[in-house]
């Protein structure tokens, strides 16, 4: 996993929810950016797999953005945006297997018939004959 941390910036702002005086008067939700395009990290190929597994979180400026308001401290919320961040792109390198498919085996298709023919034929006995 490549470490492109140093490419991102942060900003801050103040936080919504519990935490009184704390939450009027300091900045503790703190937003992560990242530019993929820009990233000296990443091959142009992954940089194509990243823009578009993550098309629906760039903006249009070509940023990748992650907030983190969980935590009182500003430098915890940092971390965890980072690593939200890491994740992120982490999981979105991940290039699916192909599927391949299967065929049924011969002998799992002559049971199947096999078990077909044994049906018929129970319910064909039990009809009976009434020539009455």
């Amino acid at each position: 996993m490549n470490d492109f941390s140093r490419e991102v910036f942060f900003r801050t702002a103040r936080s919504g929810g519990k935490g009184g005086q704390n939450v009027n008067k300091v900045e503790t939700m703190v937003e992560a950016w990242w530019c993929p395009d820009s990233s000296v990290h990443f091959t142009e190929e992954e940089k194509a797999l990243l823009k578009d597994k993550l098309k629906n979180r760039i903006n249009k400026d070509g940023y990748l953005m992650v907030r983190s308001s969980e935590s009182r401290s500003q430098l915890e919320n940092k971390s965890i945006a980072l690593e939200k961040l890491k994740t992120l792109v982490t999981q979105s390198l991940i290039i699916p297997k192909k599927r391949k498919p299967t065929k049924i085996s011969k002998a799992a298709k002559e049971r199947r018939l096999e078990s077909k023919r044994r049906d018929a034929m129970k319910k064909q006995l039990r009809r009976g004959n009434n020539y009455d």
